[in-house]
Protein backbone atom coordinates (compact mmCIF):
# COMPACT_ATOMS: atom_id res chain seq x y z
CA UNK A 1 0.00 0.00 0.00
CA UNK A 2 1.25 3.55 -1.11
CA UNK A 3 2.51 5.44 2.01
CA UNK A 4 0.54 8.61 2.80
CA UNK A 5 2.25 11.68 2.65
CA UNK A 6 1.40 15.04 5.19
CA UNK A 7 2.56 18.20 5.65
CA UNK A 8 3.74 19.52 9.14
CA UNK A 9 2.16 22.98 9.91
CA UNK A 10 1.91 24.61 12.97
CA UNK A 11 2.26 21.44 15.26
CA UNK A 12 -0.24 19.27 13.26
CA UNK A 13 -0.18 17.22 10.25
CA UNK A 14 -2.33 18.08 7.13
CA UNK A 15 -3.37 15.35 4.64
CA UNK A 16 -4.56 16.84 0.73
CA UNK A 17 -4.65 14.39 -1.63
CA UNK A 18 -8.60 13.57 -1.72
CA UNK A 19 -7.44 9.50 -1.46
CA UNK A 20 -5.64 9.45 1.56
CA UNK A 21 -8.02 11.74 3.07
CA UNK A 22 -10.52 8.98 2.81
CA UNK A 23 -8.04 6.06 3.32
CA UNK A 24 -7.55 7.75 6.45
CA UNK A 25 -10.83 9.71 8.29
CA UNK A 26 -13.81 7.87 6.02
CA UNK A 27 -12.38 4.08 6.48
CA UNK A 28 -10.52 4.48 9.94
CA UNK A 29 -11.70 7.66 11.56
CA UNK A 30 -7.65 9.32 12.17
CA UNK A 31 -7.96 13.73 12.31
CA UNK A 32 -10.65 16.08 11.97
CA UNK A 33 -12.07 17.50 8.42
CA UNK A 34 -10.88 20.56 7.39
CA UNK A 35 -12.87 22.83 4.43
CA UNK A 36 -11.15 22.37 1.08
CA UNK A 37 -11.33 18.53 1.59
CA UNK A 38 -8.35 18.41 3.87
CA UNK A 39 -7.66 16.22 6.57
CA UNK A 40 -6.13 18.14 10.14
CA UNK A 41 -3.97 15.42 12.13
CA UNK A 42 -2.53 15.84 15.65
CA UNK A 43 0.50 15.07 16.48
CA UNK A 44 -0.45 12.01 18.43
CA UNK A 45 -2.01 10.37 15.85
CA UNK A 46 0.96 11.34 13.08
CA UNK A 47 3.36 9.86 15.08
CA UNK A 48 1.44 7.00 15.53
CA UNK A 49 0.91 6.65 11.62
CA UNK A 50 4.66 7.30 11.02
CA UNK A 51 5.41 4.53 13.57
CA UNK A 52 3.18 2.29 11.69
CA UNK A 53 4.93 2.98 8.27
CA UNK A 54 1.84 4.29 6.97
CA UNK A 55 2.85 7.86 6.88
CA UNK A 56 5.63 10.25 5.68
CA UNK A 57 5.88 13.84 7.52
CA UNK A 58 7.47 16.69 5.47
CA UNK A 59 7.97 20.17 6.81
CA UNK A 60 8.87 22.50 3.99
CA UNK A 61 9.10 19.53 1.28
CA UNK A 62 12.04 18.09 3.80
CA UNK A 63 11.06 14.60 5.41
CA UNK A 64 10.63 14.66 8.96
CA UNK A 65 11.90 11.39 10.66
CA UNK A 66 9.83 9.51 13.47
CA UNK A 67 12.30 10.33 15.79
CA UNK A 68 12.17 13.97 15.04
CA UNK A 69 8.20 13.88 14.88
CA UNK A 70 8.44 12.13 18.83
CA UNK A 71 10.35 14.96 19.85
CA UNK A 72 8.61 17.75 18.67
CA UNK A 73 5.39 15.76 20.40
CA UNK A 74 7.36 15.68 23.98
CA UNK A 75 8.04 18.93 23.63
CA UNK A 76 3.94 20.13 22.50
CA UNK A 77 2.18 17.08 24.23
CA UNK A 78 2.24 16.76 28.32
CA UNK A 79 3.01 12.77 29.53
CA UNK A 80 3.44 12.39 25.45
CA UNK A 81 4.86 8.56 25.88
CA UNK A 82 2.07 7.52 28.15
CA UNK A 83 -0.37 8.89 25.72
CA UNK A 84 1.07 7.64 22.57
CA UNK A 85 1.40 4.33 24.22
CA UNK A 86 -2.10 3.94 25.11
CA UNK A 87 -3.30 5.71 21.83
CA UNK A 88 -1.14 3.00 19.90
CA UNK A 89 -2.32 -0.20 21.88
CA UNK A 90 -5.82 0.93 21.74
CA UNK A 91 -5.75 1.26 17.81
CA UNK A 92 -3.64 -1.86 17.20
CA UNK A 93 -6.29 -3.54 19.21
CA UNK A 94 -8.92 -2.42 16.09
CA UNK A 95 -10.42 0.57 18.47
CA UNK A 96 -12.02 4.23 16.97
CA UNK A 97 -9.55 6.13 19.44
CA UNK A 98 -10.60 9.93 19.44
CA UNK A 99 -8.41 12.52 21.37
CA UNK A 100 -10.06 14.59 23.97
CA UNK A 101 -8.44 18.16 24.10
CA UNK A 102 -9.10 21.09 26.89
CA UNK A 103 -8.51 20.39 30.79
CA UNK A 104 -10.65 17.14 30.16
CA UNK A 105 -9.05 14.74 33.33
CA UNK A 106 -9.49 11.58 30.39
CA UNK A 107 -7.69 10.91 27.78
CA UNK A 108 -9.40 9.31 25.16
CA UNK A 109 -13.12 8.47 23.72
CA UNK A 110 -12.96 4.92 22.76
CA UNK A 111 -15.69 2.76 20.10
CA UNK A 112 -17.57 6.12 19.76
CA UNK A 113 -18.26 4.51 16.06
CA UNK A 114 -19.25 1.47 16.88
CA UNK A 115 -22.95 0.87 17.64
CA UNK A 116 -22.59 -2.03 19.46
CA UNK A 117 -19.98 -1.37 21.84
CA UNK A 118 -21.17 1.82 24.50
CA UNK A 119 -18.45 4.75 24.37
CA UNK A 120 -15.55 4.63 26.75
CA UNK A 121 -13.26 7.47 28.27
CA UNK A 122 -9.75 6.47 28.97
CA UNK A 123 -8.07 7.60 31.86
CA UNK A 124 -4.27 7.27 31.10
CA UNK A 125 -1.95 6.74 33.99
CA UNK A 126 1.74 5.60 34.84
CA UNK A 127 2.51 2.80 37.65
CA UNK A 128 4.42 6.18 39.46
CA UNK A 129 0.92 8.09 39.47
CA UNK A 130 -0.88 8.55 43.15
CA UNK A 131 -4.40 6.64 43.20
CA UNK A 132 -6.65 9.33 44.46
CA UNK A 133 -10.34 8.33 45.36
CA UNK A 134 -11.59 11.67 45.51
CA UNK A 135 -10.41 12.52 41.84
CA UNK A 136 -11.46 9.20 40.69
CA UNK A 137 -14.83 9.79 42.23
CA UNK A 138 -14.97 13.40 40.62
CA UNK A 139 -13.97 12.20 37.28
CA UNK A 140 -16.49 9.12 37.43
CA UNK A 141 -19.13 11.69 37.95
CA UNK A 142 -18.57 13.96 35.11
CA UNK A 143 -18.87 11.18 32.12
CA UNK A 144 -22.23 10.63 32.41
CA UNK A 145 -23.02 7.30 30.29
CA UNK A 146 -20.18 6.62 29.29
CA UNK A 147 -17.42 3.88 30.27
CA UNK A 148 -14.83 4.37 32.24
CA UNK A 149 -11.87 2.87 31.75
CA UNK A 150 -8.21 3.12 33.09
CA UNK A 151 -4.94 2.46 31.15
CA UNK A 152 -2.21 2.37 33.45
CA UNK A 153 1.53 1.99 31.95
CA UNK A 154 4.23 0.37 33.80
CA UNK A 155 7.85 1.19 33.66
CA UNK A 156 8.38 -1.31 30.87
CA UNK A 157 5.39 -0.09 28.44
CA UNK A 158 3.05 -2.87 29.52
CA UNK A 159 -0.57 -1.70 29.79
CA UNK A 160 -3.35 -2.96 32.31
CA UNK A 161 -6.73 -2.09 31.95
CA UNK A 162 -9.64 -1.75 34.27
CA UNK A 163 -12.98 -0.77 34.53
CA UNK A 164 -14.16 1.57 36.99
CA UNK A 165 -18.68 1.54 38.11
CA UNK A 166 -20.43 2.54 40.80
CA UNK A 167 -22.26 -0.84 42.32
CA UNK A 168 -25.43 -1.06 44.02
CA UNK A 169 -24.57 -4.58 46.11
CA UNK A 170 -27.82 -6.50 47.24
CA UNK A 171 -28.06 -10.18 48.83
CA UNK A 172 -30.24 -12.86 49.37
CA UNK A 173 -29.70 -13.54 53.37
CA UNK A 174 -32.44 -12.18 55.21
CA UNK A 175 -32.05 -11.17 58.92
CA UNK A 176 -33.77 -13.33 61.69
CA UNK A 177 -35.12 -12.48 65.10
CA UNK A 178 -32.39 -14.31 67.75
CA UNK A 179 -32.87 -14.27 71.64
CA UNK A 180 -30.40 -11.91 73.53
CA UNK A 181 -27.55 -13.66 75.01
CA UNK A 182 -24.40 -12.56 77.16
CA UNK A 183 -20.72 -12.74 75.53
CA UNK A 184 -17.31 -12.12 76.55
CA UNK A 185 -14.72 -9.79 75.86
CA UNK A 186 -11.31 -11.82 75.45
CA UNK A 187 -7.80 -9.93 74.44
CA UNK A 188 -8.97 -9.11 70.85
CA UNK A 189 -12.02 -11.38 70.20
CA UNK A 190 -15.77 -12.08 71.83
CA UNK A 191 -16.67 -15.33 72.61
CA UNK A 192 -20.32 -16.41 72.88
CA UNK A 193 -20.48 -19.14 75.64
CA UNK A 194 -24.41 -19.58 75.64
CA UNK A 195 -24.65 -22.89 73.13
CA UNK A 196 -28.40 -22.16 71.76
CA UNK A 197 -27.29 -18.23 70.96
CA UNK A 198 -24.20 -19.69 69.63
CA UNK A 199 -25.67 -22.10 67.20
CA UNK A 200 -28.10 -19.98 66.07
CA UNK A 201 -26.05 -17.33 64.72
CA UNK A 202 -23.57 -19.55 63.20
CA UNK A 203 -26.14 -21.45 61.65
CA UNK A 204 -28.57 -18.65 60.03
CA UNK A 205 -26.15 -15.79 59.43
CA UNK A 206 -22.89 -17.59 60.16
CA UNK A 207 -21.32 -15.23 62.36
CA UNK A 208 -18.09 -16.66 63.59
CA UNK A 209 -16.50 -19.70 64.34
CA UNK A 210 -16.48 -21.99 66.76
CA UNK A 211 -14.86 -21.75 70.14
CA UNK A 212 -14.79 -25.05 71.80
CA UNK A 213 -18.79 -25.58 72.77
CA UNK A 214 -19.07 -21.49 72.39
CA UNK A 215 -18.77 -19.24 68.96
CA UNK A 216 -15.92 -16.75 68.70
CA UNK A 217 -17.38 -13.67 66.71
CA UNK A 218 -15.17 -10.79 65.24
CA UNK A 219 -15.14 -7.70 67.40
CA UNK A 220 -17.03 -5.93 64.05
CA UNK A 221 -19.34 -8.72 64.75
CA UNK A 222 -19.69 -7.93 68.39
CA UNK A 223 -20.27 -4.36 68.20
CA UNK A 224 -23.09 -4.59 65.94
CA UNK A 225 -24.88 -7.64 67.48
CA UNK A 226 -24.23 -5.58 71.02
CA UNK A 227 -25.86 -2.71 68.52
CA UNK A 228 -28.55 -4.38 67.75
CA UNK A 229 -29.27 -6.06 71.71
CA UNK A 230 -28.50 -9.07 70.21
CA UNK A 231 -25.21 -9.58 72.64
CA UNK A 232 -24.34 -8.12 76.13
CA UNK A 233 -20.91 -7.85 76.64
CA UNK A 234 -18.81 -8.97 79.76
CA UNK A 235 -15.68 -8.27 80.61
CA UNK A 236 -13.29 -11.25 81.07
CA UNK A 237 -11.44 -9.73 84.37
CA UNK A 238 -14.55 -8.46 86.65
CA UNK A 239 -17.42 -9.95 84.78
CA UNK A 240 -19.14 -7.06 84.51
CA UNK A 241 -21.50 -5.52 81.80
CA UNK A 242 -19.75 -2.70 79.28
CA UNK A 243 -21.76 -0.36 78.13
CA UNK A 244 -22.25 0.18 74.39
CA UNK A 245 -20.91 3.54 74.04
CA UNK A 246 -17.68 2.26 76.42
CA UNK A 247 -17.26 -0.91 74.22
CA UNK A 248 -16.36 1.50 71.15
CA UNK A 249 -13.82 2.67 73.58
CA UNK A 250 -12.29 -0.49 74.34
CA UNK A 251 -12.46 -1.96 70.65
CA UNK A 252 -11.31 1.70 69.35
CA UNK A 253 -8.23 0.99 71.28
CA UNK A 254 -8.08 -2.66 69.80
CA UNK A 255 -8.62 -1.90 66.17
CA UNK A 256 -9.07 2.00 65.50
CA UNK A 257 -11.03 2.13 62.46
CA UNK A 258 -13.39 -0.36 63.89
CA UNK A 259 -16.61 2.42 63.62
CA UNK A 260 -15.62 2.87 59.76
CA UNK A 261 -15.53 -0.67 59.69
CA UNK A 262 -18.77 -1.27 61.36
CA UNK A 263 -20.53 1.16 59.36
CA UNK A 264 -20.06 -0.66 56.04
CA UNK A 265 -20.88 -4.14 58.09
CA UNK A 266 -24.00 -2.50 58.96
CA UNK A 267 -24.76 -1.42 55.25
CA UNK A 268 -23.92 -4.45 53.60
CA UNK A 269 -26.19 -6.39 56.44
CA UNK A 270 -28.77 -4.14 55.47
CA UNK A 271 -28.76 -5.00 51.70
CA UNK A 272 -29.22 -8.95 52.91
CA UNK A 273 -25.17 -9.64 52.15
CA UNK A 274 -23.27 -12.21 54.21
CA UNK A 275 -20.05 -10.42 55.54
CA UNK A 276 -16.51 -11.89 57.06
CA UNK A 277 -13.90 -11.19 57.27
CA UNK A 278 -11.28 -10.60 54.16
CA UNK A 279 -7.90 -10.93 55.94
CA UNK A 280 -6.64 -13.76 53.89
CA UNK A 281 -7.00 -11.40 51.18
CA UNK A 282 -5.66 -8.59 51.85
CA UNK A 283 -9.44 -6.53 51.98
CA UNK A 284 -11.35 -5.84 55.23
CA UNK A 285 -14.60 -8.39 54.72
CA UNK A 286 -15.22 -10.87 51.86
CA UNK A 287 -19.13 -10.77 50.95
CA UNK A 288 -21.46 -13.32 50.44
CA UNK A 289 -24.63 -12.89 48.23
CA UNK A 290 -26.29 -16.19 49.55
CA UNK A 291 -25.05 -19.14 51.73
CA UNK A 292 -21.22 -19.74 51.54
CA UNK A 293 -22.27 -23.86 51.83
CA UNK A 294 -23.91 -23.21 48.19
CA UNK A 295 -21.70 -20.36 46.86
CA UNK A 296 -17.96 -18.88 46.85
CA UNK A 297 -17.68 -15.02 48.30
CA UNK A 298 -18.28 -12.72 45.32
CA UNK A 299 -17.05 -9.56 46.25
CA UNK A 300 -13.63 -8.34 48.21
CA UNK A 301 -14.83 -5.04 50.20
CA UNK A 302 -12.27 -2.62 50.98
CA UNK A 303 -13.07 0.55 53.29
CA UNK A 304 -11.89 3.27 52.68
CA UNK A 305 -12.52 7.35 53.31
CA UNK A 306 -12.84 9.71 50.52
CA UNK A 307 -9.45 11.19 50.80
CA UNK A 308 -8.05 7.56 50.53
CA UNK A 309 -4.93 8.11 48.47
CA UNK A 310 -2.13 4.47 47.64
CA UNK A 311 0.11 3.68 45.29
CA UNK A 312 -0.90 2.06 41.87
CA UNK A 313 0.83 -0.97 42.51
CA UNK A 314 -1.02 -1.60 45.83
CA UNK A 315 -3.97 -1.29 43.92
CA UNK A 316 -3.42 -2.89 41.32
CA UNK A 317 -2.02 -5.72 43.54
CA UNK A 318 -5.66 -5.85 45.18
CA UNK A 319 -7.39 -5.90 42.09
CA UNK A 320 -5.40 -8.99 40.70
CA UNK A 321 -5.64 -11.26 43.67
CA UNK A 322 -9.59 -10.60 43.56
CA UNK A 323 -9.55 -11.20 40.04
CA UNK A 324 -7.40 -14.74 40.45
CA UNK A 325 -9.94 -16.13 43.32
CA UNK A 326 -12.89 -15.26 40.57
CA UNK A 327 -14.43 -12.27 42.94
CA UNK A 328 -14.89 -8.53 42.37
CA UNK A 329 -12.67 -6.32 43.96
CA UNK A 330 -14.65 -2.84 45.79
CA UNK A 331 -13.83 -0.22 47.54
CA UNK A 332 -16.37 1.27 50.22
CA UNK A 333 -15.98 4.93 50.40
CA UNK A 334 -17.45 6.58 53.05
CA UNK A 335 -18.14 10.91 52.81
CA UNK A 336 -19.72 11.51 55.67
CA UNK A 337 -22.61 9.19 56.34
CA UNK A 338 -22.61 8.22 52.86
CA UNK A 339 -21.13 4.97 51.34
CA UNK A 340 -20.34 4.68 47.60
CA UNK A 341 -19.29 1.22 46.61
CA UNK A 342 -16.87 1.26 43.43
CA UNK A 343 -15.69 -1.62 41.68
CA UNK A 344 -12.06 -1.38 39.86
CA UNK A 345 -12.20 -4.50 37.55
CA UNK A 346 -9.32 -5.89 34.99
CA UNK A 347 -10.19 -5.20 31.39
CA UNK A 348 -9.78 -6.61 27.88
CA UNK A 349 -10.81 -4.17 25.91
Amino acid sequence: MQQISGDLVNHTVLIKKPKDVGRLYTKSRFGTPLSGNVLRLSLLEAVFLCGEQKLQVYSKKKPVSFADLVHLATEEIPRFELLYLAYRDLRKRGHFVSQINGNSLVSFHVNAEKKDIPTADVLVCSERDDFSMADLLTLHSSIHDHLLWIALIDEEGDITYYSVSLQSIEGKISSIQYPPGKAYLLDNRVVVFDNTLADLLHKREFYGKPFGNGLQVSLVEALYLAHLGILTIYSKTDKKKIPYKQLESVFQQIQPDILTRLQVFTDLKHRQLLVKTGFKFGTHFRVYTQDPNKIHAEYLVHVVPSSFTALWSEISRGVRLAHSVNKEFLFACITENTITYVSLGRLRP
